[in-house]
Parts: structure tokens; sequence; C-alpha cells
């Protein structure tokens, strides 16, 4: 017995201080689980960490990298608490190898954890001249008009046992390819749209299993896509090119080691199929009659095929795909299915969605079923499409007949809640049926919930805008004739992007495109930019160059994107350094703050319009000062200087301009003062009266907004900075039009284009512009995280490594929570109020530190489970901050409770 007990005992302590060790998940290579398409020579490694400990953290790291049986960096025990993006710095890297890498850490006390499981990664091709495959565009005369899709296909032998294939592919236009009758991979779209001029994706594919010793036949399939289709609304064809083309090489090793390459080349074959149109905004025709059965497999019969023309076409511009690529999603069913007063057929799938219509049909040969798509209904409940512009947004589908036929499009997509069904043969039914989403596959990060359910729809609109527009570019809007990388909304969603999902690499990929497309540092309107005119810098758009990359290195920590980034950055500074004159930019074409509040009969001059050199001021400073921020960051002192210098300048300019002697602007508006006043561009004297102001101006217009695209992203964040928590509250929670509640209400799913896209009255706004997928008004998204909920991250931690807690109470709310997956695991912020009590819970990820300011009467009634603080030993309390108790807290979950201070004023930190 004794020596039973003194087993269990041993066997409890040995398994204690297995369970307080670090443990190490979630490997990540440049942001990806082995990535097999990895162009950087000098990769990224990040991992997280995982304990029971509270104050858990790493003091040392060790990388091993292999190639096989042999190591190719050993990076040695390195005294370091980094665990993100931690640079590789071993042997040279090659083309097409695959690296394996495992690491072990030790804490905070200096004891070691195990090795982690190993996690891989694959180089992408590293130079041009390993493209040994050939360009091959179709042998025949292509229909200059519909264009049907063409096929490409090639037929080849593999003699011995494979032990590992890889397939290299792109295209002009888009592609679908095909091993042996299977699709390859799951994702669609592809390669992409980038500035193709200069880059053009390529993607990879382990296609190992797709294979088999003997015959085998690669079969592509390329739709005109952003390449050569109708993109602009302008109604023009073939901006990049009046070719469609495709490039594909594929490596096949051998268990024996030896290896196969397959090529396009002339060798390859070309027809035509079933897709018989197809264009992004106009949709696609599918003619089952004309299938060629069978016809990617070695057994088909090719013999009445084309050759096919092999093209010079560049390989230089080719560049591995860095960021997630659009995959399908989530799907719906229909919710209803009615016929509306004008006698149409229509299916409901109960959500604004970007993506299609899967339908399963039986019926007689040359049947034809058209679907058309729409986002609203109109007043008398018909199917509404007038804001759909010259799109046309249908899929026609004709039967082969016989067998129950499963119909979707490949080269195209919509943007639609509604679907009109003609032609179905039979009964339409919800079995028949289902809405997909296609969207980039970024991983879902942050969650926003609270007691007010008007605003947890809205938290789920901005979500649904996201997604339906974060389709490879940044979209403004999915449906339309457009459907184009817009900077201005890019610029103005981007942070709270960071919080609905990872768009880490979503950025880094379109922000190359910003730089590509730049004209002598000016940024274009659009990104890729296919509106067939110069860049023109306009305030608020082009600002895009400096305001994302500086977000995604707050949000991530991302240090690379923002040096990746930096030319870029200081070439937009200095195009408008050229033109300003004595630090004033005064000149040049501006967009102003779009689609602010118009009151349809303006008699009293209540149209909020803001000066729109009052404006180009205000975000010329703020690039200044985020372009010294980061050469800051990246070391470059002498600019960092520099800028600083201008930044100052920029902003006495301004006020010698824009700003009368008492303190008011010359514009009286709500966006005059928002950004006057978010980006410090008045001494801070004549701050607090610039404030009231503003506080004035929102409760004149019986406490609405009347901001437009570029004020309106700040508007909460400036009242609640300056001590009028209670009035952003107010404009969060009011209904009427023009707020953002005001769409909720109306039924949307998704942010709308405008405040009033449906009117009280039911009625609509001008159809030429009128989208209900548009994402840039939910950049209130932000506020709702790093206010209401207060989770944000300190710059001197970026990327949530030095995690700032600080909630703002307000409004008629009882509670607020919102999480967030960073690289270093889950981070959580959440109160409740239950009577003259506050409980907030929260949770600190290992490896960080957050800073959490409590708004509590006294410190001396804050308990944390339960436990007074000054009993608790892992808290350090730092004092008060205003109406706030600060607390310095490292990894852990807390619970606290307190007696809570009514009003709780916002301090600035």
């Amino acid at each position: 017995m004794y020596t039973r007990s003194l087993w269990l005992l041993a066997f409890m302590l040995l398994s204690a201080g297995s369970f307080a060790q670090l443990r190490i998940s979630r490997l990540l290579t440049e942001q990806l689980h082995n990535p097999i398409a990895v162009a950087s020579t000098q990769p990224r490694f990040s991992w997280q960490l995982e304990s029971a400990s509270r104050n858990a953290g790493q003091s040392a790291y060790e990388i091993v990298v292999t190639e096989g049986k042999n190591t190719v960096w050993k990076s040695g025990r390195v005294n370091s608490d980094q665990s993100v993006m931690v640079p590789y710095q071993g042997e040279t890297l090659k083309s097409r190898k695959k690296y394996n890498w495992k690491l072990r850490v030790w804490d905070e006390k200096g004891k070691a954890s195990g090795w982690s499981a190993p996690a891989s990664f694959e180089m992408a091709l590293l130079d041009a001249a390993e493209w040994k495959a050939k360009w091959i565009t179709p042998g025949y005369t292509e229909d200059s008009v519909m264009r049907p899709s063409p096929l490409f296909l090639k037929k080849f032998d593999l003699s011995k046992k494979i032990a590992s294939a890889r397939l290299y592919i792109t295209s002009h236009g888009l592609y679908e390819a095909m091993l042996n009758g299977q699709r390859v991979g799951d994702d669609y779209l592809t390669p992409g749209w980038t500035a193709y001029r200069k880059r053009l994706q390529y993607q990879v594919y382990d296609v190992t299993g797709m294979l088999q010793r003997g015959s085998n036949a690669i079969g592509v399939t390329l739709g005109s896509g952003w390449y050569r289709g109708a993109i602009g609304w302008v109604g023009g064809f073939n901006f990049y090119g009046k070719d469609i083309a495709l490039l594909a090489q594929m490596h096949i090793t051998y268990a024996d080691g030896t290896e196969t390459v397959i090529v396009s080349d002339e060798s390859w074959k070309s027809s035509t199929g079933k897709i018989r149109y197809s264009e992004i905004y106009h949709g696609e025709t599918i003619d089952a009659r004309l299938d060629k059965a069978g016809w990617s497999t070695a057994s088909y019969n090719d013999a009445g095929w084309s050759p096919v023309v092999v093209k010079d076409f560049s390989k230089s511009v080719l560049i591995s795909t860095v960021n997630e690529t659009v995959k399908k999603q989530e799907r719906f069913k229909p919710i209803k299915i009615f016929t509306t007063p004008e006698g149409d057929k229509v299916i409901d799938f109960g959500q604004n969605l970007v993506g299609w219509v899967v339908v399963k049909v039986k019926g007689k040969t040359g049947d034809s079923i058209i679907l058309s798509h729409a986002e609203v209904l109109d007043k008398k409940g018909n199917f509404y499409t007038a804001n759909m512009r010259s799109a046309k947004v249908k899929n026609t589908y004709v039967l082969k007949g016989g067998e129950e036929e499963i119909f979707e499009p490949h080269f195209t997509w919509q943007g639609f809640r509604y679907a009109k069904i003609e032609g179905y043969p039979g009964e339409i039914t919800a079995d028949n049926f289902e809405a997909v989403a296609l969207y980039s596959d970024m991983e879902p990060t942050g969650t926003f919930t609270s007691s007010n359910a008007l605003v947890n729809q809205l938290q789920h609109n901005i979500e649904w805008g996201q997604r339906g527009n974060f389709l490879d570019v940044p979209t403004d809007c999915p449906q339309r004739d457009e459907r184009l990388g817009w900077t201005g909304d890019a610029q103005a969603f981007a942070r709270t992007a960071s919080f609905n999902m990872n768009v880490n690499n979503f950025f880094a990929k379109w922000l190359r495109d910003v730089e590509a497309d730049q004209d002598s540092g000016k940024v274009p309107f659009v990104v890729p930019n296919v509106l067939g005119k110069n860049a023109v810098n306009s305030a608020g758009w082009a600002d895009v160059a400096t305001i994302a990359p500086w977000d995604m290195y707050l949000a991530y920590g991302d240090k690379r994107l923002l040096e990746t980034q930096y030319q870029s950055m200081k070439d937009y500074v200095e195009s408008i350094r050229r033109v300003a004159k004595n630090d004033l930019w005064n000149t040049g074409f501006h967009f102003g703050d779009w689609l602010f509040y118009r009151p349809n009969d303006d008699n009293d001059g209540r149209a909020a319009v803001t000066d729109k050199y009052l404006i180009a001021q205000c975000f010329y400073a703020h690039s200044v000062q985020l372009l010294a921020n980061a050469a800051k960051v990246l070391g470059r002192q002498e600019d960092a200087g520099n800028y600083t210098a201008l930044s100052d300048r920029i902003k006495a300019a301004f006020l010698n301009e824009y700003m009368t002697s008492n303190g008011r602007l010359v514009s009286g508006t709500q966006t005059a003062y928002v950004l006057a006043l978010h980006f410090d561009m008045l001494p801070e004297n004549l701050r607090a009266q610039a404030a009231k102001r503003l506080a004035e101006n929102v409760e004149s217009y019986g406490t609405h907004l009347t901001t437009g695209f570029l004020g309106t992203p700040y508007l909460c964040h400036v009242l609640s900075r300056f001590g009028y928590a209670d009035i952003a509250y107010k404009l969060l929670q009011q209904e009427t039009y023009p707020s953002w509640l005001y769409p909720v209400k109306m039924g949307a799913t998704t942010i709308w284009e405008r405040w009033d896209g449906i009117k009280p009255d039911s009625t609509f706004q001008t159809p030429s512009m009128n989208s209900y997928n548009h994402y840039a008004y939910g950049a209130i998204g932000d506020w709702m995280y790093r206010v209401m909920a207060g989770l944000d991250t300190y710059e001197d931690g970026v990327g949530y490594k030095h995690i700032r807690i600080k909630p703002v109470i307000g409004g008629d709310f009882t509670h607020a929570e919102a999480s967030l997956k960073t690289y270093y695991g889950l981070v959580k912020s959440g109160w409740k109020l239950e009577g003259n009590k506050l409980l907030m819970n929260l949770t600190i990820p290992v490896n960080t530190r957050a800073t959490v300011y409590i708004p509590a009467e006294q410190a001396d009634s804050i308990r944390e489970n339960g436990v007074l603080i000054s009993g608790v030993k892992d808290i350090k309390l730092a004092g008060r901050n205003g109406d706030y108790i600060q607390l310095e807290l490292g990894a852990g979950e807390y619970h606290f409770s307190a007696d809570r201070k009514v009003p709780v004023a916002a301090v600035k930190n």
C-alpha cells in the first residue's frame, strides 16, 4: 500500500509537471498551414503556445528545419519571446523542395517543452527560367461574339510507381483543371485577379493521388474572366488582351527518385464543350447537349480536336499565390418559394450572398432553364434588377435530357438573395436548389455579440458584406456591372476586416497590386486598375497606400508587409507633396465624403457638405504621419524625422486655411470635425471645443449621423475619445434614417451602399448606384470591437502581443463581448451589468500580456474569481486612470466583478 501511494504521488507530480509545461500547436509558415508554394526565400514561422498556468510565456526557442535527412537550419537556443513571424536563417532554399520544421521552447521559468509535431512547406518555382511549359491558345478559330470556353487536353503515360506530383498552373483568363476526369483542387476563379501585366499568379496543387501508372490525361477549361471579359462599367472587353491562354507544368517524381515533367506545349489539343458563354457580369450559358463526356480521361477519343497554338507570352510576371484562394463556403436552402404579383417564380434564400445557385433538374433534351438574380424585391413584391445596371446576371442551362442533371456556373458569380426561375420542367421544390457562397478562404477570427438583437444583426451584416466582397480583391460591390477593387472602401474597412477574418495575406497580395498600378506614386481609384485612366489621387481613396499597410501591421505585427509596402507609401506621399502649395493639398479631383447625408428637398441647407480640400488636407497629414510611423518601425530614422516635420507643417497649414481664430472649421459638418480630431489636426487646447461642436452637430440632426464614406469610420471613435460616448451609443442604437440600424430594421442581411437604399416608403434610391452589399459603412465594427468590447492592441506590442482591454460601457446595453483569434491564440473581452455590479470575463493568450482598464469606483471593490485583487498574486494593480482602475495581467482566464460607476466616460490613454 505504501509503495502504491508513493507511485501514485510520483505519477501525480509528473503529470502536474507535464500539464504545466508549455505545449506547442498551430505551426504556420508564411501564415499558412503546410503551404506548397512558398516564394519567400526567408519564410517566417509562427506557432501558438498553450498552458494551464497563468502568466505563462516563452523565454527562448529552438527551430530545426530539414530537407529529407539533411538539416538545413538549426537555430540553436535563441533567447527570445518571439513566437510570431520568426524568419528562416539557414541554407539557401531551393525551388520545389519540401522542407520540414519543428521546434521546442522554454517557458518563462526556463523549463523546456517537448519537440512539436513537425510542419512542412514546399518552395515555389523561384526562377522564371524554371518554367519549361509553353503558353498555348486554342488552335481553332474562336467565335468572337459568344466566346465559348476552350478545352485543352493532353494524354500521357507514366511507366513507374509514383511518389509525388505537383501541378503548377495559370492562365490568361480563368481556369479549371481536371486529371483523369476529376477536378483538381477546390479553388474557384483561379488564378485570381492581379495587375496582370506586372503580376500574374499561378497555383500549385498536390496531384499525387490523382495520377495512375499507365495512361493518364489532363484537361483544362478556360473562361474569359477579368483578363479579357467585360470588366468596368464602361462596357469594354479585352482589357488585358484578346487572347485566352494556358500555362501548365506538372512535375512527377517516381519512387526511384527519377522525374517526368508534363508541360503545356504544341502536343496538346483544343476544342470547345458545354460552356457556350461566360462573363462575370452577365452570367454563364451551359448547353449539356454539347458536353464531351469523359473528355479529360485517357480513354476519350480526341480525333476531332484541333491542335493548339504556342505563344510567346511573358513568364517574368509569374508569381506564386500567397493569399487564400476563393472556395465554396456556406450553403443555403430556400426559405421560401413564391409567385410574385407579376407572375414570376422566385426563390428566397434568406441571405444576400455572393456565389451561385446549384440546380438539380430532370427534363427533356433541349429544355432550357434561366436563373436570374436579385438582391431585393420592389415595393409590390416583384423581382427587382434595375440596380444591376447593365449586368444581365443570368445563368442559362440547356438540358441533355434523360437522367437527373446538376448545373452550376464555372467562371462567373452573382450577388443575390433572390433567384427567378424560368423554364424549369416540373415543380420547383427546395430540394432541387441550393445557393453556395464563394469568397476567399480566409479564416474567421472574430466574434462580437451584445444584448441588443439589432446590433447583433448589424454585426452579421458586416460579416456578410465582407464575405461577399472579399473575393480575391476587396470589391466595392459584388452584383452589378462593377465589382471593382475601390481603394476608398478598402481603406475605410481594413481594420474592421482584420477583426472578422484573418486578412493578413489577403491585403498583402492586394497591396502589391496597389503598388504595381501606382503611376508616379499616384494611386488609382480601383485596383487592379481597369478603368483605362491614368491614376488620380483622390483623398481617402489613394490613402489606402498608407492606411492599409499600417492597419495590417497593427493587427498582425507583420513588419515585412510594412517594409514591402514602404516605397509605395513613400511614393504616394511624395506624389502629393509635388502638387501641394505651401503644404496645402488644395488641387485636383476628389470624391469627397462620398454618399454623405443629403435630404431630398434641401431648402434650408441641411445637406452635410464638407469642403473637399479640407478633407484632402486631413488625409494628407494622416498619410504623412503613418509614413513617419512606418519609417520609425523600420529603423529609417532620417525619413521618420523628415516626415514628422512635414506632418507638423501640414497641420499648421490646415489651421491657417480651414479654422477660424475661435476654433470653428470652415465646414461645420460632422465629417470635418471628425477628421480634424481623429487625425490630430488641432492643437490640444482646441480639441475640446471642436469635439463639443461635433456633439452639438449630431444632436442638431436628432442624434443622427450625416457622414459619408470618409467620416463614418471614425465618427464614434472621436465621440467616445473626447467624452461623448453617450452620443456614440445613441448613434449606434439609432433606428431611423440615416443610421446603421435603419437598414437592419428594413430587413437587410448585408451592409448597404447608401443609408437609405430602401426608403421608409419602400421605394428605392437611384438605381444607377444602389448596392445592397457594399461593406464600407460596416466600418462601425471596428468601434464595436475596440471600444464597446474594449479589445485592442498597443503599438509597443502590435498584433496583440501587448493587449489593451478598455471597454466603454454605455447606451442600453447590459452586455457585450468580443473574441479574436490572434497569432498568439484566442483573446476575449466581455462585460455584463448585473444591478450595480460589473462582470468582466477576459482571456489572454499565452506569451502575451494585457493592460486592462476596469470601470470601477475603487480598486478595493474589484474581485477576481471572488477574491479581492489585492490578494491575487497574478494581478498587478497599476493605479487609477480616469474613471478606470488599471491592471497589468499575463496570460490566463480572468473573471472580474466590481462595483460599477455610472456613467462611464471615455478617457483617452
